[in-house]
């Protein structure tokens, strides 16, 4: 699945059964579903959950907590980069790496 096709899986409102949980929590988040989103995350303990997590944060405009979590994850906190830039870096990123 390329970003183009796992967009329009959102746009339809389809979850896809073969996402990993951190491609689930991109697709909650971008359909507005932030908790959803931080509980499939929260108690994953990898690099990629916490750069998830510290996404998650920057949305919620939580900085101070979103730096923590870039910290844990060994990301940069993202400066100049939009919200919706940062989402779809990571999903790309994501999709990568499947």
């Amino acid at each position: 699945m390329n970003l183009d096709q796992f967009n329009l899986t959102i746009a339809g409102g389809q979850l896809p059964e073969e996402l990993t949980p951190y491609l689930t929590a991109m697709w909650y988040e971008k359909r507005g579903d932030w908790d959803q989103s931080h509980r499939i995350v929260q108690d994953i303990e990898t690099a990629t959950a916490s750069w998830i997590h510290a996404y998650l944060h920057r949305r919620e405009g939580d900085e101070s907590n979103a730096r923590y979590w870039y910290s844990r994850a060994g990301q940069r906190f993202p400066s100049g980069l939009t919200l919706d830039d940062e989402w779809t870096a990571i999903t790309a990123a994501l999709l990568e790496s499947r």
